[in-house]
């Protein structure tokens, strides 16, 4: 089984991170990864069809033992999304998620907070590996209204005990984001970026450690310390110069005062809100002004929250519309561990395990990267008149789109008659035990 000729010709540009070799089983693990019903290398490679062509020991050092990096693969993938992103600032989508384990000898496995599990309540832990992913944001021309966040940089966090168990430093997940940020700000330095972050990449560990050429938008406690800008100083002052100004109201006091009653367009409704917005500085990072927005719903559901940009000019609506955009990343999150068995990998291995989940979510973005540039004109949505409200195609469905048109182009190679017949009713009868 190989994947249909124009995503193998897309695949090119990252053959640079690679020897030839390497590259090749690469592109058979791609292709098993997208047919196989479970995502182990034996299962892998079955459903590739490369069982018998080399030793299968070959495929686990791929991941285990293989010179190759992760990071120059992620940025040779940023290179390719670069034509598809808007003019202006890069925005970036951060956060981390869970992957369920088992098994005691695994590298970097340790009890880790399951956000699916838990309750405002209670907090439910679970025993997996803790992924940092860095991710572009991304808007076709062929769906300008959806956006969708595209992996390319990854961590695997480790607990205290887990890093000394493992002998590994410790670093926080915010270290590791900034790590992340760092390498691909300094491999663009001409083009600038924005992140996108929930509250535990929002404190002073990121915001004071930004690349010069990154913004960050984030949330921000209801209670924060505010301060203005400090007074210009005066000729002949003595004492060392004042880093904050005056001390201004908390979030939660702007919401007792007089607000703006705005409606926004987010995260696919209209939420009406009572709004407020001024240019502050926080206390940790007193150089750096920020927009602070405070937000009331009107409309019930969420309760009143904080945000904040270190785009000081930007308005308030803008700075909620960039931060209702790190939502695409939960979407990606959902899809790779739905679609492409994200937790599925049983290597233990310290390479192994840093190298092969992120796989899944590699291939995610360049699944979707295919479909913008050629699987869209290929792309035949089901007749469900039950179902009349989907309008695009679904992760699932261009997935579905790439084995199809790689079993397509894999059945009409073959001639019909003399022994090509006999491989087309192979090609069939392994594209049936795949479906079963």
């Amino acid at each position: 089984m190989h994947l249909v000729t124009s995503f193998l010709v897309m695949l090119q540009p990252l053959a640079w991170a690679m020897t030839a070799p390497t590259f090749a089983n690469w592109t058979t693990m791609l292709a098993g990864w997208a047919f196989a019903p479970r995502r182990t290398v034996t299962g892998m490679l079955l459903a590739a069809g490369a069982v018998g062509k080399k030793h299968h020991s070959v495929f686990h050092r791929l991941f285990a033992q293989a010179r190759w990096s992760l990071d120059h693969v992620g940025l040779l993938v940023f290179d390719m999304l670069t034509p598809w992103l808007q003019e202006g600032d890069a925005l970036l989508a951060l956060d981390d998620t869970l992957a369920r384990k088992r098994g005691l000898k695994v590298f970097g496995v340790g009890m880790l907070h399951d956000p699916l599990l838990s309750t405002r309540r209670t907090a439910v832990r679970n025993w997996g590996h803790s992924w940092v992913v860095l991710g572009v944001i991304v808007r076709f021309r062929h769906w300008p209204e959806r956006a969708f966040c595209l992996p390319i940089l990854f961590r695997l966090y480790l607990n205290k005990k887990s890093a000394q168990r493992d002998r590994r430093t410790y670093r926080t997940r915010p270290e590791l984001a900034v790590k992340m940020l760092r390498i691909l700000c300094g491999h663009r330095e001409n083009r600038r970026f924005h992140v996108l972050a929930d509250s535990a990449y929002g404190g002073q560990s990121v915001l004071g450690e930004l690349p010069k050429n990154c913004d960050l938008t984030s949330r921000l406690l209801l209670n924060a310390r505010l301060y203005d800008a400090p007074p210009e100083r005066k000729p002949g002052t003595n004492g060392r110069p004042r880093k904050r100004g005056p001390l201004l109201p908390t979030p939660a006091a702007m919401l007792g005062g007089r607000a703006r009653r705005v409606t926004i367009d987010i995260y696919g409704r209209h939420d009406e809100v009572r709004l407020c917005d001024c240019q502050a500085r926080v206390y940790s990072v007193p150089a750096r002004p920020l927009r602070v927005v405070a937000v009331e719903p009107l409309l019930g559901g969420r309760t009143r929250q904080a945000f904040y940009s270190t785009c000081s000019q930007a308005s308030a609506e803008q700075v909620l519309s960039w931060y209702a955009l790190r939502w695409s990343l939960e979407v990606t999150f959902h899809d790779s561990k739905q679609s492409l068995g994200f937790e599925e990998p049983q290597g233990w291995t310290r390479r192994a395990v840093e190298r092969t989940a992120p796989m899944a979510m590699l291939l995610y973005s360049l699944i979707v990267l295919w479909f913008a540039q050629e699987g869209h004109r290929h792309y035949r949505a089901f007749n469900r008149p039950w179902y009349t409200t989907k309008t695009h195609a679904s992760f699932a469905d261009m997935l579905a789109t790439l084995r199809r048109e790689t079993i397509r182009e894999q059945v009409l190679s073959l001639p019909l008659t003399g022994p090509g017949s006999r491989k087309i009713i192979q090609a069939l009868e392994n594209i049936a035990a795949l479906a079963a």
